[in-house]
């Protein structure tokens, strides 16, 4: 019996006609909010021809969209990198073999997936408000970046450990039997592996970084949705500038996510081959000895003893 079978059985006539109704009722459901949502905004004249037309202007672009959509990649590329760097940090502790140090990893990682994003921000923002350590202009990036790294780095942390888990048991094995220690058969067998089997996950991770980064509006950081308010507020279009906004942040993370899938059918198609076969005879060392021993020129040959009269 298959695990299909096993954990899902396949729905008989009256399950899928329940089914198609249930669709058929959600899908006329979200037409009917988002109709009222359109006829709302055309109501209030948000919806004409001359709310849209600043978006064909270059400054709309250049002083307003722009600027955001460079606030938010200098979040997210921020949070990346030290997000991965803190991730693997902190999954190489969850897989040590030394006990405290398992704990206070898997206490880091558990208390950090477990508090939101937005109020990690608003905390560390008033934090450095008054610490002082960064200029008031610096501390919304910085409240937005250490945010998503300690977030986004414990969730890598449980990818990483995930990861090295669902690696067969005989990886583990075969670097103990040719001597390393667990330590160096974590670090030169299993974490190579592990990441590249979690590729794709972790590319994904990066849409979670980029939606997440604009939960700095709330402290102040000049992102795209801030952008996108000001613009709003500027030429008296705000329900337009939402939705170009929410258009950008689609498209970004509609490519991040065919990245992810392109690495992952990347991944999918390498294959390991063995060496190409060859019909050339082994090297056969000659001498009196067996292969690898001394050569002839330091052996002598054996002697028949002469015959006896």
């Amino acid at each position: 019996m298959s695990a299909q079978a096993v954990l899902f059985d396949a729905p008989g006539p009256k399950a899928r006609r329940r089914h198609l109704i249930l669709t058929i009722v959600g899908v006329v459901i979200v037409i009917g909010i988002l109709a009222a949502v359109v006829y709302q905004l055309e109501a209030r004249g948000q919806l004409t021809a001359e709310k849209w037309m600043p978006f064909l202007t270059v400054s709309a672009w250049r002083d307003y969209l722009a600027r955001g959509l460079i606030g938010t990649a200098i979040a997210a590329a921020l949070s990346v990198v030290l997000a991965g760097a803190l991730g693997l940090l902190l999954g190489i502790g969850r897989l040590a073999h030394t006990r405290w140090i398992r704990w206070v990893s898997g206490v880091i990682v558990e208390f950090f997936r477990a508090v939101p994003v937005l109020i990690m921000m608003i905390f560390l923002f008033n934090a450095l408000l008054v610490v002082r350590w960064f200029r008031n202009d610096v501390n919304p990036l910085m409240a937005v970046v250490v945010a998503l790294t300690l977030y986004n780095g414990s969730v890598i942390a449980e990818l990483v450990r995930s990861g090295v888990h669902a690696l067969p048991k005989g990886q583990s094995e075969a670097g103990l039997s040719i001597g390393l220690t667990p330590s160096q058969t974590l670090r030169s067998i299993q974490l190579p592996q592990a990441l590249v089997a979690m590729l794709p996950a972790l590319i994904g991770q990066l849409v979670v970084v980029v939606k997440d980064s604009a939960l700095g509006y709330q402290i102040t950081y000049s992102e795209l949705l801030t952008w996108s308010k000001t613009l709003g507020s500027a030429f008296a279009n705000p329900a337009p500038a939402y939705i170009v906004a929410a258009g950008l942040f689609i498209l970004i993370n509609w490519s991040l996510t065919r990245l992810a899938r392109a690495v992952e059918h990347r991944l999918r198609k390498r294959t390991v081959t063995a060496a190409p076969l060859t019909t050339a005879a082994p090297t056969i060392v000659q001498g009196g000895v067996e292969p690898g021993g001394p050569s002839n020129d330091l052996v002598e040959p054996y002697q028949p003893p002469p015959p006896r009269d």
